[in-house]
């Protein structure tokens, strides 16, 4: 099992940046996976840009070049660098950590931070 704490979320003006953090309540490298989702009212959450189980990483289309995910192992912690903020990336983003044992594939989703971006 994993706890995960986001914060760093606010309102920005567009081309501004903001950076999400993500601390685990474990060792990340006993994580599988982990990752940034948002949502928006209305529509399925979707994948931001994660850390995958092969130890690359993956990006949306819509955020490459202007995310960057990357993690401090030290603390626990998966970060979201976000440049160029666009209204279009205002949501709620959430972090998702994803374990794999001998009982089987667990996912956990942290409570979410709300990033803003006016125009």
């Amino acid at each position: 099992q994993v706890q995960l704490v986001e914060s760093g979320g606010g309102l920005v003006q567009a081309g501004g940046s903001l950076r999400l953090s993500c601390v685990a309540s474990r060792s990340i490298f006993s994580i599988n996976a982990m990752g940034w989702y948002r949502q928006v009212p209305g529509k399925q959450r979707e994948l931001v840009a994660a850390f995958t189980s092969g130890g690359g990483t993956n990006y949306a289309d819509s955020v490459k070049g202007r995310f960057t995910i990357y993690r401090d192992s030290a603390k626990n912690t998966v970060y979201l660098r976000m440049n160029s903020l666009k209204p279009e990336d205002t949501a709620l983003y959430y972090c998702n950590a994803m374990i794999v044992t001998n009982t089987g594939r667990y996912e956990y989703w942290g409570q979410g931070t709300q990033v803003t971006v006016s125009s």
